[in-house]
């Protein structure tokens, strides 16, 4: 077992370092250079798609996304009850109202249902958010999409990697956002991307966060603009990033195949289900617990052993600015929180750092 066990850590080595150094050393420390179009064309490249635009942040890419396909004042967006809060705040950035809805009970991703059932003639869109790095049914959900004529927006910042039908997440709506936050599969230190179908948008994103400078015009500016950009420092730690994140992938499902080989036989403990045709990322490994376990208690314990824990999101109506948009009772997402509980799966880990996991996991419950 290790020294430290770790919840969601960064993994970052010698190769990060040689790109860091790399980048030191040619002077283009800030937006200017190459770095960041070669870290762009990569993580293209890896979801097969034709365009990506990075950005300072995962909020970032969701909310140039937003403004983009013109969503704002009187628009309604759909988005889960069960996510971080960065899905709901670019949506009341661009003015617009979010419709909060449940989630499903399996999944733990938004609920198809109560997405037919908020749909109004002001809904302008869907942000299915693959929570965890557990895909949507993006079947359905570009389904309904296309019935109502609705856009939609893959909140995809915990599911690089993840498969759903033999597609990457992130490439079946308008756009595709992700993070590179320190905690998620590889990281910038912050930062995002953003795809999409659509080059020309992707075009127009590129200059919006670039503060919208036409350049060969010098610093001109026909409209307003973001500063949005990513660093080539941070491009350079995205480039190391990408040469290690099919090893981190595969360690983050070995991770969830040991979690639920040494555990699912506890009467109690459910994992997160899959849809069909899905293949989580496992950027978390989590599971909710019966009713009698007090969870508060359970994470204590385990933090008396060295075993850092994480709840699972809190209702996003439970927080004072968003708490006017509840309109039902949640509960499935209030269930899920009050229940679950996010296991280490960062990849400093070892593999007998998990068993070791599961062994007092085993012992406490």
């Amino acid at each position: 077992m290790s020294k430290s066990i770790f919840l969601d850590a960064p993994n970052l080595s010698d190769i990060e370092k040689q790109y860091i150094a790399k980048v030191i050393d040619s002077g283009f420390v800030s937006t200017v250079g190459p770095f960041v179009s070669e870290f762009e064309n990569k993580f293209a490249e890896y979801l097969n798609v034709e365009k990506a635009v990075s950005t300072q942040s995962g909020t970032a890419a969701l909310h140039i996304a937003l403004y983009e396909l013109n969503i704002g004042k009187d628009d309604e967006v759909i988005v889960p009850a069960l996510t971080f809060v960065a899905t709901v705040n670019p949506v009341l950035y661009v003015g617009a109202k979010p419709v909060i809805v449940d989630v499903d009970p399996v999944t733990w991703t938004i609920d198809l249902n109560a997405v037919k059932k908020a749909i109004t003639p002001k809904t302008k869109a869907i942000i299915p958010v693959h929570l965890y790095g557990n895909p949507c049914n993006m079947d359905e959900i570009c389904d309904i999409a296309d019935r109502y004529n609705l856009h939609v927006i893959e909140d995809a910042t915990e599911s690089l990697g993840a498969i759903y039908k033999g597609r990457q997440t992130g490439t079946f709506g308008d756009f595709g956002c992700f993070s590179f936050n320190g905690n998620k599969l590889i990281t910038t230190g912050g930062g995002g991307m953003v795809t999409g179908r659509d080059i020309k948008k992707l075009d127009h994103i590129k200059f919006l966060v670039n503060q919208a400078r036409q350049e060969s015009k010098g610093y001109y500016h026909p409209e307003v603009g973001f500063n949005y950009r990513m660093t080539n420092i941070a491009a350079s730690l995205g480039l190391g990033q990408m040469e290690r994140l099919n090893g981190f992938l595969a360690q983050k499902k070995e991770f969830n195949r040991i979690y639920r080989q040494e555990l699912e036989d506890i009467d109690g403990i459910v994992f997160q289900g899959e849809y069909e045709g899905a293949e989580s990322s496992c950027w978390l490994t989590c599971v909710i617990f019966k009713d009698d376990i007090n969870i508060t208690e359970l994470q204590k314990k385990l933090t008396d052993k060295s075993i850092p824990t994480r709840r699972i999101f809190m209702p996003v109506v439970e927080f004072p600015p968003y708490k006017t948009y509840r309109n039902s009772d949640y509960e499935n997402a209030y269930s899920i929180y009050e229940r679950g509980l996010c296991f280490p799966s960062s990849t400093l880990n070892s593999e007998d750092d998990i068993y070791y996991v599961c062994k007092i996991l085993r012992e406490l419950i």
